[in-house]
């Protein structure tokens, strides 16, 4: 590819185009079919495995029941309202698009793209879809789903990120290569892969939009996990913007070093597990920061304010029914 990407570089049907056709798909006496891999060959010509039905139009035919989701599938999270809204509509019209499907060898297929459709299918009822029969390699099964999710409806940041990482692993490609193929920017897909490294907490608030990519973003720009620990409560417990976040973490990042910065980490190492644990509960609960000193039977308990309405609201979480 060259110049700038232009959408999503090759694109879907490019990738289709690509895939291995097996024996099935066209005839020696129709080379010019099997050359484009998208255009269906004369049904008394082709040879279609059991399930598979063709109409006079050379448009095949299965069973949404016989669908198998992709072994490759980057999505994990099929949002219900918007999948009921592709039911109704999948009710009222149909199919329009076909899906994608591999003989899954045992009677029943692969969705190689397509499954949010096939589900709407079978929610809907339907008795017949319409689907393409390809062949692919295992890196490119998740190539297409990944293009075909991001083109259709996004993967949340979590699933494309391991998507990403998956293709490299796959294909033993670095950053460019995949960005190349999936024609996104470098500098996207490595921040994307940058949202791997949140602990499986800040993950799961991710997912669930409590924070958003650029969030993410702020708290891994720290170096140490208080430090990141001690923004993420700030963003939960004081609904920081991005905006916010950023000239939080820039001014964690220039002010006084943590204790973990400043060799407390050996400090740290020595306590008990079960006092940190519970600083970590108070600084998510605070949403600001929180130094237990001491050991379980003995210490204080330093919390830390910025404004007089960080304090007012520590003061309001603490003592809810206070009346001021």
């Amino acid at each position: 590819m060259t110049g700038k990407h232009q959408g999503l570089g090759k694109g879907l049907g490019a990738l289709m185009q690509e895939a291995e056709i097996e024996s099935y798909s066209a005839p020696e006496k129709n080379q010019a079919a099997s050359s484009h891999p998208q255009e269906a060959a004369p049904v008394s010509a082709v040879h279609f495995p059991e399930g598979i039905s063709c109409d006079e139009n050379g448009t095949l035919w299965v069973s949404p029941q016989l669908l198998k989701p992709n072994p490759r599938q980057p999505r994990t999270h099929f949002d219900e309202e918007k999948l009921a809204e592709l039911t109704e509509s999948v009710r009222k019209e149909g199919i329009l698009s076909p899906v994608i499907i591999e003989d899954a060898r045992d009677g029943t297929f692969f969705i190689i793209a397509g499954e949010r459709r096939t589900r709407a299918a079978k929610a809907a009822g339907l008795e017949k879809i319409p689907v393409q029969l390809r062949t692919y390699s295992e890196q490119r099964k998740l190539e297409v789903a990944l293009i075909e999710n991001i083109q259709r409806t996004d993967l949340n940041p979590l699933e494309e990120a391991q998507a990403y990482y998956d293709l490299m692993e796959l294909g033993n490609l670095n950053q460019d290569q995949v960005a190349e193929r999936v024609g996104k920017n470098r500098s996207t897909v490595a921040n994307c892969l940058r949202l791997l490294k949140l602990p499986e907490d800040m993950r799961k608030a991710l997912v669930s939009d409590v924070i958003s990519p650029g969030h993410a973003r702020a708290i891994l720009s720290l170096e140490t996990d208080s430090d990141r620990r001690l923004l993420f409560a700030k963003i939960t417990g004081q609904g920081l913007s991005v905006r916010q976040a950023e000239a939080a973490a820039k001014e964690m990042k220039s002010g006084s070093p943590s204790s973990e910065k400043a060799g407390g980490a050996a400090v740290h190492e020595k306590r008990d597990p079960n006092l940190a644990a519970l600083e970590q509960k108070c600084i998510s609960r605070l949403g600001t920061k929180v130094q237990i000193k001491g050991d379980l039977q003995k210490g204080t308990v330093a919390i830390s304010y910025f404004t007089s309405d960080d304090l007012d609201r520590i003061f309001r979480l603490i003592v809810p029914d206070a009346d001021l």
